[in-house]
């Protein structure tokens, strides 16, 4: 095998949104950097992710030159929708904070981000394999790793850990320096992503006796549909057809009866899950996204949590290398942690509110309902809702 040594500033380790955006804005403040991303290309732009941003992604993607294609095709939503009890409500944003969300899939935000990235020439690594970060917690931290024959040595800086909860930066940190938090739900999502309108032209999120239910969108003729299953649940034993009348049974009669249906093009269960790991840095490695912290899927938070990261990791970078600053470095895991767990808590309460949880008794239930009732009737409620969907300041 042959040897290779490199030298940058700043590796990135992971090639998904969050690597790929951070790697942007680090090329336009002047600072090199590598991505390294151990699958292909194709097959990181062909997982199916969320498509809700925050206001705060939206204008970074702007920073970062990458946001002509979302201005053009992704859907503004001032507002969301609450059903239950075979009726519903909507959260205006817009009368709470003067910010919309953007409706644009994740896999349309990585393609922008990989065309950037590759109209500049800056370098990305795909099928990097056997990726390890060493002495990362001294002054001279470098990353290997092999990519066909070749066997790279990269001496840099410092090292961003992007490659997700399954990745090899979080495991870096010695097990005696960080602390996990989890809270595994008893339950999984089924997705369908089917070639068919939207049944509204807002996010419908619905409670139901028979469980959760989540009416989203990719664009005008593309939808996601999600129901709540058993966290081993088979994808393959639901039919189409199944998926369908199973939807249908969850939302209010009004957009059951509008609901249009059509072959799945992609089937799958996700499970849910809340993660937070401290601290986000050990040394000059630093941890972003879903090598950190996860959130269950029902707030939207993922992503536009993994961009706040993004959004003071690149910050610190940019004045420590232009001002000699290293203030933003030293404080980056207790600022980014501090918004994290406040996602973390709307995420929790998001999923205790509109799903149904093995063993409610009937107190339980009564108090959901009460919840769901004070959310429909309070302005105070829903402004809280609005301002933590829209998305906390960075």
């Amino acid at each position: 095998m042959l040897p290779a040594t490199l030298q940058t500033r700043v590796v990135i380790v992971g090639g998904g949104p969050s690597g790929l955006l951070l790697g942007q804005l680090l090329h336009l403040a002047g600072i090199d950097a590598i991505v390294l991303e151990k699958k292909s290309r194709e097959y990181v732009l062909g997982r199916i992710r969320a498509g809700v941003l925050e206001r705060g992604m939206v204008q970074l993607l702007e920073q970062a030159g990458v946001d002509k294609r979302l201005q053009r095709e992704g859907f503004t939503h001032d507002g969301t929708i609450i059903a239950f009890n075979n009726e519903y409500f909507r959260v205006p944003f817009s009368k709470y904070i003067d910010k919309p969300v953007t409706v644009y899939g994740q896999t349309e935000v990585t393609r922008d981000l990989y065309e950037a990235r590759e109209s500049v020439g800056a370098p990305t690594y795909s099928n990097a394999e056997e990726v390890s970060i060493n002495n990362a917690d001294t002054d001279t931290p470098s990353v290997t790793f092999v990519q066909g024959d070749t066997r790279y040595t990269i001496n840099c800086d410092f090292v961003a850990g992007c490659d997700g909860f399954h990745g090899v930066s979080r495991k870096t940190i010695p097990d005696d320096q960080r602390k996990e938090f989890e809270k595994v739900y008893p339950f999984g999502w089924l997705g369908v992503l089917s070639d068919t309108p939207p049944v509204h032209e807002e996010l419908i999120y619905a409670n139901s006796p028979r469980g959760f239910a989540l009416c989203s969108m990719r664009n005008a003729s593309l939808s996601r549909y999600y129901i709540q299953c058993e966290s081993n649940d088979d994808a393959n034993r639901w039919s189409d057809e199944d998926f369908w009348r199973e939807l249908k049974n969850r939302l209010p009669q009004e957009f059951a009866e509008q609901l249009v249906t059509g072959p799945s093009i992609e089937k799958s269960i996700a499970p849910l899950r809340s993660f937070v790991c401290e601290p986000m840095r050990w040394g000059r490695l630093f941890l972003c996204g879903d090598a950190a912290h996860i959130v269950p899927p029902t707030g939207a938070k993922g992503l536009n949590t993994a961009a706040s990261d993004v959004q003071y990791l690149y910050q610190a970078f940019k004045s420590y290398y232009h001002n000699n600053d290293s203030a933003g470095i030293d404080n980056y895991s207790a600022t980014a942690l501090a918004r994290v767990w406040k996602v973390t808590r709307f995420s929790w309460w998001m999923t205790t509110l509109l799903h149904r949880f093995p063993g409610q008794s009937d107190f339980d239930l009564r108090v959901q309902q009460a919840e769901l009732d004070f959310l429909k009737q309070s302005d105070e409620a829903q402004a809280a809702m609005a301002i933590n969907y829209v998305g906390l300041p960075y």
